[in-house]
């Protein structure tokens, strides 16, 4: 019979998804834990395994469209005497929702009842977001075995691994294409055109840029680094580093700068909730990391940054731009940021104006380092030059405070020295 396939609660705070591509059409048939779909949340895209094995007979919703959370997604036969199925929220045990077994305890996730086994012995049902049973497949990891220590009984990412940490190599999943499906036209003359669906990733920045630019007051503050000192103290750290297997560019010691400096200007490690009219100081620094991935710009974030060595910070941003690279990072790998660096490295121009990441207050752009000449004692010297520029919501901090940090952040980066005893 038909089991239908609710869109489930992916994460907190979430009330839609947008189908980014099917894996499956009608008439196909699936096993436990196929891959059936993409879908994207905020800047996360999760893969969805199937609840059932058996037969796909009806798709509701189509690449690009928005599906709500707790509308049917799609529905399979499964074979199954009596028709089942994963209930909306709100709507409890009852209708299409598959009573638990006999004797087995049971434990309430909102209002929907959810069995408890035995998590010592293999389970066919178990209580997993759909990153946790990517995560697991990439692991090699059997999630019906795996300890469950989250609420409710749900197997969480760290569960996964934790159970996998007995040897089992990483898998890389496939890396899904950055570019959806273009449609060829001509326009009027007769020239051939490209049309490109705006959807997924490029739909989000879209969004989320637009908003941004036409909501925050967006003031720019430019200035020149002189960065022939550190350039001089990572040259000698580079080896210490790579015996410990830590790849050390510049962005760990201007992370540890950025933390500096905002702990002088609090302002700028902010927030505003447009709905209390509030502006929140965070009293923790979440450091947004931009950078282009596979499928567009994504900040990953490297939390409590001011508790990090550069070693430490030079791991968490080299894994998040992996995972990024690889389309495997989590919903907290890429939220709740406080201040926001945008680089593109070795390509990063002269200057630029970066966005803010709304709602925050403010982003820094840090471009590329040359050697140029400069004058020093009334000399003219070769010197590694780089250029920041922060863009600062003026309705919520005053050009003044950009600036100001932005000077402190100079002079620590100067000064490596200072830097490093201002370190916690």
């Amino acid at each position: 019979m038909a089991f239908e396939f609710y869109m489930p609660d992916i994460g907190e705070g979430v009330v839609e998804g947008e189908i980014v591509g099917w894996k499956v059409k009608v008439g196909d048939t699936v096993k436990l834990d196929q891959p059936l779909v993409e879908v994207m949340t905020d800047k996360a895209t999760v893969e969805l395994p199937s609840p059932r094995a058996g037969v796909i007979k009806q798709i509701n919703f189509k690449d690009g469209d928005i599906c709500p959370v707790g509308k049917v997604l799609v529905v399979i036969d499964d074979g199954n005497a009596a028709s089942t199925g994963t209930p909306p929220p709100g709507h409890g045990h009852g209708h299409g929702a598959p009573a638990p077994r006999a004797n087995a305890p049971v434990a309430a996730v909102g209002t929907q009842q959810i069995q408890v086994i035995d998590v010592t012995q293999t389970r066919d049902r178990v209580l997993a977001t759909p990153a946790t049973r990517k995560l697991a497949r990439q692991m090699g990891v059997e999630i019906g075995r795996v300890p469950a220590t989250g609420k409710h009984g749900r197997v969480t990412t760290d569960d996964v691994k934790r159970f996998g940490n007995g040897g089992n190599a990483m898998v890389k999943a496939p890396v899904p294409s950055s570019v959806p499906a273009t449609l060829p036209s001509k326009n009027p003359l007769g020239y051939a055109e490209e049309r490109v669906p705006l959807r997924g990733i490029r739909k989000r920045i879209f969004d989320a840029m637009a908003r941004s630019a036409h909501t925050a007051a967006h003031f720019t503050y430019v200035e020149e680094i002189d960065m022939t000192e550190l350039v001089m103290v990572r040259d000698r750290a580079k080896a210490k580093a790579a015996e410990r297997g830590v790849r050390l560019n510049y962005l760990p010691f201007i992370v540890k700068a950025i933390v500096s400096g905002l702990k002088k200007w609090p302002q700028l490690n902010a927030s505003l909730d447009e709905a209390t009219q509030e502006i929140v100081l965070k009293k923790y620094y979440h450091i947004g990391i931009a950078a282009q991935g596979p499928q567009g710009l994504v900040v990953s974030v490297v939390r409590d940054a001011d508790m990090r060595s550069i070693f430490d910070l030079a791991r968490e941003i080299d894994r998040l731009g992996d995972a990024v690279r690889a389309n495997t990072a989590t919903r907290d790998d890429l939220t709740g940021s406080t201040f926001t660096v945008s680089s593109l490295g070795k390509l990063g121009g002269v200057l630029a104006t970066p966005i803010i990441n709304f709602p925050e207050v403010a982003i820094l752009g840090v471009h590329k380092i040359e050697e140029k000449p400069a004058v020093r004692n009334g000399q003219i010297v070769i010197r590694h030059l780089m250029n920041l520029s922060i863009s600062v919501d003026h309705r919520l901090a005053d050009g003044w405070d950009g600036a100001m940090f932005l000077q402190d952040v100079k002079s620590l980066l100067e000064d490596p020295t200072t830097m490093f005893m201002e370190m916690i």
